[in-house]
């Protein structure tokens, strides 16, 4: 783009800016992934402090991250984690349930993996596969559905009494935008894996998602452990906002971002779950 010519003549960043200018490259482009680069470090330096903050108050702290396929579960995860001390962290993404699991209470597998004193623990899925996932590709029956859908808000109401801090996000995608994500996946060898049999049905299946999707919402949406709905056909905004949420949600001391940005999330793109509220799955 530049020429070395042009670089030896540059002493600040405005004159790269006006040689770009003066040859009619667009900069836009460059200027939004520096500003995206920018926010994603003051914000992750934000989840630093919170995470010393949680350490020293013996806090347990639970961030489930739930939607459709390729709606940027696993992306967001990366960047909330990327730069947090491993020793008072963990990513849970557990696989299919082994022959005996299968046999023991549904969340037993689940509570052995819930946050310690000083942790927090980022679900990459959670015991909500058996709202959604599982119901429309008929991993369980009628009676296991509904036992679940009677118990989990008692179980998460058990957590909230015992202090347990649960964040519960859906990663909203809409139907076209999956399908493009999913054909970039397998154009992509480095990607290929993340490629299921399970997402090939995620398009043809779209409307029986919906409604358990719906479901789910209307039955385990509670007052002390909210769904909270997350727009995400642009990766980099959600994963901006999610990390904010998870910021404004906490009262941790040492907040060092003053006026560079904030960590108030935007409404337009994070927000509580209500019945009416503008979703882009439906």
């Amino acid at each position: 783009m530049y020429t070395r010519e042009e670089l030896c003549k540059v002493k600040q960043r405005k004159d790269l800016v006006q040689i770009a200018e003066q040859s009619g490259t667009d900069l836009s482009k460059i200027i939004r992934n520096q500003r995206y680069e920018e926010e994603l470090r003051l914000l992750q330096t934000e989840l630093v402090n919170l995470q010393r903050w949680v350490a020293k108050k013996k806090l347990r702290v639970a961030v489930l991250f739930e939607g459709r396929d390729a709606a940027g579960k696993g992306g967001s995860i990366k960047r909330f984690v990327e730069h947090l001390n491993p020793r008072s962290m963990r990513v849970v993404a557990l696989s299919k349930p082994t022959e005996v699991e299968s046999g023991q209470w549904y969340f037993r597998r689940y509570i052995k993996e819930l946050p310690n004193p000083g942790e927090i623990v980022f679900f990459d899925r959670s015991w909500y596969n058996r709202t959604v996932v599982e119901p429309v590709m008929g991993f369980c029956n009628t009676e296991q559905y509904d036992r679940f859908m009677v118990q989990v808000p008692g179980f998460e109401h058990m957590l909230y009494e015992d202090g347990v801090i649960l964040i519960k996000f859906w990663f909203s995608i809409s139907k076209e935008e999956q399908k493009k994500r999913f054909k970039s996946r397998m154009k992509n060898p480095l990607k290929q894996w993340k490629f299921s049999p399970v997402d090939m049905k995620g398009q043809e299946l779209w409307d029986r998602y919906t409604y358990y999707k719906e479901q789910m919402f209307s039955k385990t949406h509670t007052t002390f452990s909210p769904w909270i709905i997350v727009k995400t056909n642009n990766k980099r905004e959600a994963r901006l906002e999610s990390i904010r949420y998870v910021l404004s949600q906490l009262p941790y001391q040492d907040r060092r971002l003053k006026n560079r940005t904030t960590i108030l999330p935007d409404p337009n793109v994070v927000a509580r779950y209500y019945r009416h509220i503008e979703q882009i799955d439906i």
